[in-house]
């Protein structure tokens, strides 16, 4: 019956976690992803290393964005 208990609060904070992060927006991974891509690819890199840098270097940039528009 404990086990439940704890389960059911660890749950619920999850929960309220959730709700207090901003919603990320699109708009900053999209407009973020098509110009990294270009510029790692025009710097000779390959598509498999720009996808996986920019979408490293995008997402950084997406929790930066949510960091500041957190209260």
């Amino acid at each position: 019956m404990a086990s439940k208990v704890v389960a059911l609060l660890v749950v619920c904070l999850v929960f309220f976690a959730a709700v207090q992060i901003p919603q990320a927006s699109a708009e900053t991974w999209d407009a973020c992803m098509p110009d990294c891509e270009e510029k790692c690819k025009a710097a000779g890199n390959g598509q498999t290393f720009c996808e996986m840098k920019c979408d490293t270097d995008c997402f950084d940039k997406e929790i930066n964005a949510k960091l500041k528009a957190a209260p």
